[in-house]
């Protein structure tokens, strides 16, 4: 599926959300990746397979520490 140099990483790898984007749509809040990862704006994403990857939620230090906190 992926015609870059060197190859993106297959969809079954370890590092499978380093492969470049084939179709994005921002606007639905995700995009295709060139490995056939789904890759959504909330970090998740759903393997060719039907597997999911959960999203990473990192608290942002932007992000008041009482909210933070309840969250």
């Amino acid at each position: 599926m992926c015609a870059h140099t060197p190859a993106c990483p297959k969809a079954e790898a370890a590092d499978c959300l380093a492969a470049r984007v084939s179709d994005a749509h921002p606007d639905q809040g995700w995009d295709l990746l060139c490995n056939g990862v789904l890759l959504f704006e909330d970090t998740g994403a759903l393997l060719p397979d039907g597997q999911i990857i959960a999203p990473s939620r990192v608290a942002s230090l932007a992000t008041p520490v009482r909210e933070r906190l309840a969250a």
